[in-house]
């Protein structure tokens, strides 16, 4: 004799059967849509083993079945409803909706992975708050928009109808089941969809990001993980600012506060109000320069990789006239920046306060409000005029409200460039167009008086957007890289006219140039687990008389921390201030120097540099030492055995909590009494 399911318990396995083609078709999707990123970026898979990433899609599907499964939840509490899904017309309007937003998210992946090499984070949620008219022309101007949106509409179609499909092909008419059965079929469907969403069966907490990195290799690391998760977490996760404090609490802060001074302060340095600042200090230059330099320019190149450079050993033909530049200055070739957006590099590099975790867009928080110990503050208590200029917005990242407090008074923005060469409708005049308004600008001043200038170029950015015709020859041969190397070709060339119009001004010879990039880009090779390469930007002092006093090329491990200090003490005078970074011409024999490195986004990853030792502190997870080597090749090699890892981190440690403390406390300027 055979038994047969009733009709009501077929009804119910219908919706089951329902829900389990759901979850295939999305992981199916899901699973292309990794592959898109994979091809995208495939030059920067070429160094990981084929098994790796082939183990980065049997991980990334358990972050994809997290996302399917609260997604299906509404569906599961609908198990419990007398006529259970009933038409379905809700249910599949529901999953049609989540989905295509989660497939829309998916298409967009593969460029923001190109661009920044990290999966959809806080750092797009950014892009969008800051100022979504710009953001969109960027994009719409930058990348190839309407073939992805064709993309996301074939993936869509295909995705609704295997929708309308599935409940064809499950759908069966009869009543549901009484609720005795309902019930033990729900809780145990609610207990496998639950542990979908959790990612894992072990006990403690779900499924993290820490999960996807199975590999050495970084990017099958961050192919494994889910866009649509790591942009969700982004949003909903506790507040970057509370993230950041725990750093509070890592050590006592006496030691902190101790180790913290050992890291800066130099032999050249003597502590002030230790009572109540951090590291106040009053520094005693070195031996002055034969001809000590009256005015500073700060030159802030957008998007200058030092992979490019020519005269730290990458001739490509990119940077002729730095090179030609580098020839008549001090270059710093172990030089990084401390994040990898703008936003990091202007106020690390002009108000000389350090990339936090939880403050990476400091400029725009309140706490950005307070006064730090950077150039403005130094240098206009000294009658220095001053003039910013800029061929974009100064609204961007907020810089004009943050400098403007800091004691700038002088800027020159996208709206005071006169008869602009060439104008892009996303960021506004070119470099060149910038280089020629600052040397008008720094004509307008009184030049009984000394000056400081900060110029920020800007056409090294997507979208490119360049003059036509174009004053240089476009970049060939590197791949997706063309695009960006011919705008950092331009901004070169760029500079290298305003170093052609400004030797024949009367300031030149009386003046310190100063040549640092804000930050790097992603190329083919991501060393290490924080990608370092992102961050290595050249340093380039140019004074008369500073290669005849310093020679000619610095190996000394620095970041954008240590540009105030040292280019304040190269003019000559001693100055009180609070940089959390050093004078790197004042160093005693044998520091191999250091820096604290930090990716921007929701990414709380930080390591230390010391000399050619790396030290990462991802978010969760152990630490990550190891050595790393910028010439003649770059080159990293982790070393869990390292004799100084325990050192190192104490260091590490110690100057961000420092550093944060400082910050939260409003303790980071300098007394007017010292200025």
């Amino acid at each position: 004799m055979t038994t047969t399911r009733s009709p009501s318990s077929r009804v119910l396995f219908s919706d089951l059967a329902f829900l389990a083609g759901y979850f295939l078709l999305f992981l199916f999707l899901e699973q292309l849509l990794r592959l898109l990123l994979l091809f995208r970026n495939s030059d920067l898979a070429t160094a990981a083993p084929a098994p790796d990433l082939i183990q980065s899609f049997v991980v990334g599907a358990r972050f994809d079945l997290i996302v399917a499964s609260i997604m299906a939840l509404p569906l599961v509490i609908g198990l419990l409803f007398p006529q259970g899904l009933g038409k379905r017309v809700w249910a599949r309007l529901w999953l049609g909706i989540t989905g295509s937003i989660v497939l829309f998210l998916g298409v967009t992946e593969p460029e923001f992975y190109h661009e920044f090499h990290t999966r959809l984070n806080s750092l797009a949620i950014q892009y969008l708050k800051e100022d979504p008219a710009t953001v969109t022309s960027m994009i719409w101007y930058g990348f190839p928009v309407l073939r992805y949106l064709l993309l996301w509409a074939v993936l869509s179609a295909f995705y609704w109808w295997g929708l309308k499909r599935l409940d064809r092909l499950t759908r069966k008419m009869a009543p549901y089941p009484r609720w005795w059965i309902r019930v033990p079929v729900f809780l145990v469907v609610l207990f496998l969809v639950a542990w979908g969403a959790r990612g894992t069966l072990r006990q403690g907490p779900p499924l993290r990001w820490g999960d996807a990195f199975h590999s050495q290799d970084l990017f099958a690391n961050h192919l494994a993980l889910n866009g649509a998760w790591s942009l969700w977490k982004a949003a909903f996760s506790k507040s970057k600012k509370q993230v950041g404090k725990k750093w509070l609490n890592v050590m006592p802060q006496d030691e902190a506060l101790q180790l913290t001074r050992d890291l800066l302060l130099t032999p050249s340095d003597t502590l002030l109000l230790p009572d109540q600042y951090p590291v106040l200090r009053r520094h005693q230059p070195a031996a002055p320069l034969t001809r000590v330099p009256k005015n500073l320019v700060f030159i802030i190149m957008e998007s200058f990789s030092a992979q490019f450079v020519g005269a730290l050993g990458n001739d490509h033909g990119i940077t002729p006239s730095f090179d030609r530049l580098a020839k008549e200055g001090l270059l710093f070739d172990h030089f990084f920046s401390n994040g990898t957006h703008t936003h990091q590099g202007m106020f690390a590099t002009v108000a000389c306060f350090p990339n936090l975790p939880g403050f990476e867009y400091l400029m725009q928080e309140p706490e950005g409000q307070h006064q730090f110990s950077g150039l403005p503050v130094l240098l206009k208590s000294r009658g220095y005029q001053d003039v910013y200029v800029y061929n974009g917005d100064f609204a961007w990242d907020n810089q004009k409200g943050f400098f403007r407090n800091q004691g700038m008074s002088n800027f020159i923005g996208r709206y005071e460039i006169e008869n602009p060469v060439f104008m892009d409708p996303t960021w506004g005049a070119s470099d060149q167009d910038m280089f020629d308004q600052a040397l008008k600008e720094i004509g307008r001043l009184d030049h009984d008086w000394p000056f400081f200038a900060v110029l920020q170029t800007l056409s090294n950015h997507t979208p490119y957007a360049l003059p036509d015709p174009l004053p240089v020859e476009p970049v060939t041969g590197f791949g997706h890289l063309d695009e960006h190397l011919t705008a950092q070709r331009y901004a070169d060339w760029a500079l290298g006219h305003f170093f052609e119009e400004a030797r024949k001004q009367p300031w030149y010879e009386d003046t310190l140039f100063v040549l640092v990039g804000d930050h790097a880009f992603g190329v083919r090779k991501q060393a290490s687990e924080i990608d370092f390469l992102r961050f290595h930007v050249p340093l380039l002092l140019i004074a008369p008389g500073i290669r005849e006093r310093y020679g000619s090329i610095n190996h000394v491990t620095a970041t954008q921390m240590d540009v105030v200090p040292t280019a304040m003490s190269l003019l000559g005078q001693p100055f009180a201030h609070q940089c959390w970074g050093r004078d790197l011409l004042s160093l005693p024999d044998g520091d191999p120097g250091f820096g604290i490195i930090k990716p921007s986004g929701s990414d709380h990853t930080v390591a230390l540099l010391w000399g050619e030792k790396l030290l990462v502190k991802p978010p969760t997870g152990r630490l990550v030492a190891g050595h790393y080597q910028l010439y003649p090749e770059p080159g990293y090699r982790e070393d869990d055995e390292m004799a100084e890892k325990n050192e190192l981190r104490r260091k590490l440690y110690a100057y961000i909590s420092t550093a944060m403390r400082a910050l939260l406390e409003n303790r980071t300027g300098v007394p007017e009494e010292f200025r």
